[in-house]
């Protein structure tokens, strides 16, 4: 449920703007009685809906998700999805990050990837993120556990620059420098074999090959601009850490899991 500062919020921004109950309601595509319960907490928004509100208030949806209190996702309404793991164990969604894991699928990632034109370090960001969100989206636990900031250009690995200074220093991969399109470039290219007996199953490796046939010929402009519509980096504040569990609160844009039958 909204929090008293989230409807009193809403309320406000609505009267600055000189805007009605009747107004929103229409543009929202509800009942004003509806409207009216949104704004005294009964009735919580929708992804799609709070992106209009926030339109057309004339904010972000960042700005508008962050006037609530902690309890960040309690106010969006998506499907949320049964506990499916082995043994009915609760889902662990503080990173449980593995640097020896992450350095293998890194490996894996440049054999199949990193010799693109479009592959640099930033694009090497965005796969990584997509490859440990969308898996714990589908899988309700964590393929790298890698942890993930928000900055301007999209989720960064926190980790990534200590992993990948250690692996240039042992020689298992080549840093090089390039130009894509006439833009300064950080290339990686693997100098051994990944071990991928450092995988979990072959779900995981199915996985990671999916996100990169899917992703792996954007550039880097692409995929900020992708990840910039995902909900785990929307709602998380300027180079704090995206959260996991902030995956199962996806659009249908970048959420990856079917979730019919399930509520």
């Amino acid at each position: 449920m909204f929090s008293n500062n989230m409807t009193k919020f809403i309320q406000q921004i609505r009267k600055r703007r000189n805007l009605t109950q009747e107004y929103l309601a229409s543009e929202l595509g509800v009942s004003r009685p509806t409207y009216i319960q949104i704004e005294r907490g009964g009735r919580d928004l929708t992804i799609t809906e709070a992106k209009k509100l926030a339109a057309l208030f004339g904010i972000s949806l960042e700005e508008l998700l962050q006037s609530r209190d902690t309890s960040m996702t309690a106010t969006i309404s998506k499907k949320k999805p049964k506990v499916t793991n082995e043994n009915q164990q609760v889902r662990i969604s503080v990173p449980q990050k593995n640097l020896e894991k992450f350095k293998e699928v890194l490996l894996y990632i440049l054999s199949k990837v990193g010799g693109k034109p479009n592959v640099g370090e930033t694009v090497l960001y965005k796969l990584l993120y997509f490859i440990d969100f969308d898996f714990y989206e589908k899988y309700e636990r964590q393929l790298i556990g890698a942890t993930y900031i928000k900055n301007h250009y999209g989720p960064t690995p926190v980790e990534f620059k200590v992993i990948v200074d250690e692996m240039m220093r042992k020689g298992e991969i080549a840093k090089v420098d390039s130009k894509y399109f006439n833009h300064s470039q950080k290339k990686y290219l693997p100098v051994r074999e990944p071990d991928l007996t450092k995988l979990k199953d072959a779900r995981e490796l199915q996985h990671i090959d999916e996100v990169l046939s899917r992703l792996g010929d954007k550039n880097a402009t692409e995929l900020s601009e992708y990840s910039h519509e995902d909900v785990p980096w929307l709602i998380a504040k300027e180079n704090k850490l995206l959260d996991y569990e902030a995956v199962f609160y996806r659009t249908p844009k970048t959420s990856v899991r079917n979730y019919d039958g399930q509520d």
